[in-house]
């Protein structure tokens, strides 16, 4: 048996040898319940044709979602209308230039890039072949994908289009039913994971195989190592670099039985966070000019107090709970899994770890004030009837939103397991 037929968990680091599976089964860890792989449909072709069908579509009502304007409002006989890239430009020439950024990334570029590379890369499988860097185009993959927010996006253009309806009339343009469209099919395409095309090209163009992985199977599992990149278990002795340190025979990426530092920088991000949130709620995320009067500051909890007041109690709890619930909860979940980690903990691991993966699954979901926000601002720009700015506390916040994912991106759930056995890892 060689290393190739094992396969690791990345939540509590057990290894498991692989096995077939029926029709639509999926196989999960036995200690932390993590799913490990699951079925598909079709041979090795019919994925690739699959995800070339689904991304190439993606990527082509990506651009019409880019090109049109999501909205038009219409007030005091005066228009304004936007598409996403030209309210970034608003919010930059504002002065807002971190908001422009993140919204810029986060809304734009990372999943342009991503569904770019994932088409790029899926057209060769289905040649059979790996494309010219293959290894760091996946890897570009992963690292997008865990920034991309497409679906945080389009809740926030409905919220924005809800809002707006109390004071201008809203006319839809294209650019609203192709986000729409977008979200979709990005769920879809988001089924294919980096791993899962690794192991697709593999069986498309083999390897050759390496008879240490075999002999450390055999005689040293404990220097068998998983990837935390393209999930290949590497046996000993590893590929390593001028510097030493160890890289993975597969893809090339770094290889740690734990994140480095992991718990240290969790708290550093941690603390961080923490006091970037304090003038996130204190301070004004936009100021609102009318006519005849002045600037009026509006901070996260007045917002969600409009919208509560105004007839619309379900924006306001999706605000609240997207501005006030998932960050507090993630910044106290996370300190007590750094902290109980830190400590060696042998209570509840599953639970710990159950938890660790309800903060990586809603944090990203803290940026719909973002987007909110950036809509706001660019599509009310009406001169003397009424205009909308951002605040600094829309900066802090923000910032917290992405400090504190990069906080739990951080952190390794391994760590929560370590105790419960004497070497870290459990082989099955």
């Amino acid at each position: 048996m060689s290393a190739e037929h094992l396969i690791g968990c990345h939540d509590c680091g057990c290894l498991y040898h692989r096995e077939p599976l029926n029709s639509c089964e999926r196989a999960r860890c036995a200690r932390c319940r993590h799913e490990l792989y699951r079925w598909h449909a079709g041979g090795p072709l019919r994925r690739a044709d699959s995800l070339v069908a689904l991304t190439l579509g993606a990527v082509l009502v990506y651009l019409l979602a880019q090109s049109f304007p999501i909205v038009t409002l219409e007030m005091g006989g005066m228009t304004s209308g936007v598409t996403l890239l030209q309210a970034v430009g608003v919010l930059w020439n504002e002065g807002m230039q971190v908001i422009a950024a993140l919204v810029l990334f986060c809304a734009i570029v990372f999943p342009g890039l991503e569904l770019a590379s994932l088409l790029y890369v899926a057209v060769g499988l289905r040649r059979g072949r790996r494309v010219a860097g293959f290894n760091m185009v996946l890897r570009v993959v992963q690292g997008a994908r865990h920034w991309a927010m497409t679906e945080v996006l389009m809740i926030g253009i409905l919220i924005t289009v809800i809002k707006m309806t109390s004071m201008a009339r809203v006319v839809p343009h294209p650019g609203l039913f192709a986000f729409g469209v977008l979200t979709i099919l990005c769920a879809l395409v988001m089924r294919y994971e980096p791993k899962a095309l690794w192991e697709l090209a593999d069986r498309l163009a083999p390897r050759p195989r390496q008879e240490a992985d075999a002999h450390a199977v055999a005689h040293a599992p404990d220097m068998l190592v998983a990837c935390g990149a393209c999930g290949l278990v590497n046996g000993y002795p590893w590929q390593r670099a001028r510097n030493g340190a160890a890289h993975c025979r597969r893809c090339g990426a770094a290889l740690h039985r734990r994140i480095p530092n992991s718990i240290g920088w969790t708290w550093l991000m941690l603390v961080a966070a923490t006091l970037l949130y304090i003038p996130a709620m204190a301070l004004p995320v936009m100021y609102t000019r009318t006519i005849g009067g002045g600037a009026e500051g509006d901070t996260i909890m007045s917002g969600v107090l409009l919208f509560w007041n105004t007839g619309s109690p379900g924006l306001a709890v999706i605000i609240f709970i997207a501005s006030v619930v998932v960050p507090v909860s993630k910044l106290v979940a996370l300190a007590w899994l750094n902290a109980t980690a830190q400590l060696r903990s042998r209570a509840a691991p599953l639970a710990r770890t159950r938890a660790y993966r309800v903060v990586e699954f809603v944090g990203r979901w803290s940026m719909l004030d973002i987007f909110v926000v950036t809509l706001t601002v660019a599509l009310v720009r009406f001169d003397a009837l009424a205009t909308i700015t951002a605040g600094p506390g829309a900066i802090a916040f923000g910032c917290v939103v992405i400090v504190t994912m990069v906080a739990s991106h951080q952190f390794d759930p391994r760590l929560i397991w370590d105790p419960i056995e004497s070497n870290g890892e459990r082989h099955v």
